[in-house]
C-alpha cells in the first residue's frame, strides 16, 4: 500500500508542473491585455519557464546526489509551489517573467526525480506497471492542461492557471515528507561542484532554447540576434561536451551513453 501512496506522491507533484507548462499558452493574450502588454512582450512568460527549467533537468543526477533525493524533491514542490503563488499575484510583466524563471527552476528537477523514486519504490516485477501509470499521467498532463487553462482563464482569471497549483503541491509535499526516503546507496556528494560544466551547460542551453523559442518571431538566421544565439549555443555545448568527458567529476555524466540500452533509449528519446 505506502509503494502507491509513494506512486500517488510523485505523480502528483510531475503532472503539476506539466499541466503548468501547458496551460499557461492559453492564457498569454488575457496576461497581455491585463499587464498592458503586447502578445510578443507576453510571449517571454512561456520562454523565461521553457530556457530555467531545460538549465536545469540535465542538473537534477548531480543535485540529488548533493543534497539528497528527498530534500530535493521536497524543496522542489516547495519553491514551485511559492513560485506559483508569486506568479498568480505577479502586478507587472517583469515580475511574473522573474517568478516565472523561479518556477522553471525549481520545476525542472520533478519529473527525472519523481521517475526514479517511482522507480526504485516498487518491486521489480511491477516497475513495468509504475512506468506505465507514470507515463499515462506524463502524456495525459498536456493534453488536458490547455482545457483546463482555457476554463479557468476566462471563467475566473489567468491568475487562478497559477493559484490551482496550490492544493496540488500541498498533497503531494505532504505525501513526499511522510512517504518517501532516500535509498541506502545514495550516498551525498562531498567534492567541489563543477562550476565550469554548469556554466557552460547554463550558457549554451539558455542561448539554444531562447533560439528555437523565438527564431519564428525573428525569422530565423535573418535575425542578427539568432545567429549570435546559435553561436553562443554551438560553442557553449561544444566546450561542455568536451569539459565533461575530461573534468574528474562531471556534473553530468555523459559517459554512461556508451552503454547501449541507455544510449539507445536516449537517441530514440531525442528523436
Amino acid at each position: 500500500m505506502t509503494r502507491w501512496l509513494i506512486a500517488i506522491a510523485v505523480m502528483a507533484s510531475a503532472v503539476m508542473e506539466l499541466v503548468d507548462t501547458s496551460a499557461v499558452n492559453v492564457s498569454i493574450p488575457y496576461i497581455a491585455g491585463n499587464l498592458s502588454a503586447s502578445i510578443t512582450e507576453a510571449t517571454w512568460v512561456l520562454t523565461s519557464y521553457l530556457v530555467s527549467n531545460a538549465i536545469v533537468l540535465p542538473l537534477t543526477g548531480w543535485l540529488s546526489s548533493r543534497f539528497g533525493r528527498k530534500r530535493l524533491l521536497l524543496t522542489a514542490v516547495s519553491g514551485f509551489t511559492l513560485a506559483s503563488m508569486l506568479c498568480g499575484l505577479a502586478p507587472t510583466l517583469q515580475l511574473l517573467i522573474v517568478f516565472r524563471v523561479l518556477q522553471g527552476l525549481f520545476g525542472g528537477t520533478l519529473q527525472p526525480i519523481t521517475r526514479a523514486i517511482l522507480l526504485e519504490s516498487v518491486p521489480r516485477e511491477e516497475r513495468g506497471h509504475a512506468m506505465a501509470m507514470w507515463g499515462v499521467g506524463i502524456v495525459v498532463a498536456p493534453i488536458l492542461a490547455p482545457v483546463l487553462g482555457g476554463w479557468l482563464t476566462t471563467d475566473y482569471s489567468w491568475r487562478w492557471v497559477f493559484f490551482i497549483n496550490l492544493p496540488v503541491s500541498i498533497f503531494g509535499w505532504t505525501r513526499v515528507k511522510l512517504y518517501v526516503f532516500d535509498p541506502p546507496y545514495l550516498k551525498r556528494v562531498k567534492h567541489g561542484a563543477d562550476y565550469w560544466g554548469i556554466g557552460l551547460l547554463a550558457l549554451g542551453v539558455a542561448a539554444l532554447q531562447v533560439m528555437l523559442d523565438k527564431g519564428q518571431e525573428a525569422d530565423w538566421f535573418a535575425s542578427h540576434m539568432i545567429v549570435t544565439l546559435a553561436v553562443v549555443a554551438v560553442i557553449c555545448l561544444t566546450a561542455f561536451i568536451w569539459w565533461e568527458l575530461r573534468a574528474p567529476n562531471p556534473v553530468v555524466h555523459l559517459r554512461l551513453l556508451k552503454y547501449r540500452t541507455f544510449g539507445t533509449a536516449a537517441a530514440l528519446s531525442l528523436v
